[in-house]
């Protein structure tokens, strides 16, 4: 009988939370396409976003795109195909690992930041004062969050891929003579259309769901210095789990359409 209790209560609170995001969902679609954007917030998030999470993004990618390349290498040498080094590495940077990588880091990195910021936002009551001095928050914090994160982290994954494809090649330098020309010739020319497109969709979907998790954590966070600290973790955490969910719903269409 507890068990059923506890059950139906965890039910409970779960069918509660995916209420309370849909209307969190709706209200931030029906801020969007209202007028009075906030266009100098909106630079501001892209600049603290991106800018800022560049320096990671760079110095994870190319560590990346180096140690895949020494891992790599002794399998291929093995049957002799040393040659497909590069077009190995461009087709799983470009179609997964870079992507999902970038995203993953942007989840630790600005949903964990939004989390915070709109907690502490929420405990010292700053978003109270805004809906009483007749300022809408909604528009200008979780707005132009959510769409600077859907903006800048394909951004960043197209960035972190090129600079996974450095990393590769110092590191085929490293045991094998090859110019660069040829390398990047080979990289490029091992990926067509449905390498690109896929990749550069998911990634948009990836920076939303970032941008909304981190978000609504933050907004809906309970009154209490505690609470900061639980969404800033709750944000990174659930965040991360969307961006799996998203890569396997997009590898399931990409080879419905394409195969």
């Amino acid at each position: 009988m507890a068990d059923q209790v506890i059950s139906s209560s965890g039910w409970k609170k779960w069918l509660e939370s995916v209420g309370d995001q849909t209307v969190f969902l709706s209200r931030f679609f029906r801020n969007v396409f209202r007028g009075g954007f906030e266009w100098s917030e909106f630079v501001r998030q892209c600049y603290e976003i991106g800018y800022r999470s560049l320096t990671l993004v760079g110095i994870t990618s190319f560590i990346m795109g180096l140690v895949l390349i020494l891992q790599l290498r002794p399998t291929l040498v093995e049957f002799g195909a040393e040659s497909m080094l590069p077009h190995t590495l461009s087709v799983s940077v470009i179609r997964e690992i870079g992507p999902v990588i970038t995203a993953i880091i942007c989840a630790g990195k600005i949903a964990s930041s939004i989390g915070a910021e709109l907690g502490s936002m929420k405990v010292t009551e700053q978003i109270d004062a805004m809906e009483v001095s007749g300022a809408n928050p909604v528009q200008y914090l979780v707005v132009t969050r959510i769409l600077a994160t859907s903006f800048m982290v394909p951004l960043l994954a197209m960035l972190g891929d090129v600079i996974s494809l450095f990393g590769g090649y110092f590191a085929l330098n490293f045991t094998d003579d090859i110019s660069f020309t040829l390398y990047f010739t080979k990289c490029v020319a091992a990926l067509d259309f449905t390498d690109y497109m896929p990749a550069l969709i998911k990634t948009i979907f990836f920076g939303f769901a970032i941008g909304f998790v981190g978000c609504y954590k933050g907004y809906t966070s309970d009154k209490g210095t505690e609470s900061v600290g639980i969404a800033a973790n709750s944000a990174v955490v659930t965040a991360s789990l969307w961006i799996f969910f998203i890569d396997m719903m997009a590898v399931q269409i990409t080879n419905l359409l394409y195969y």
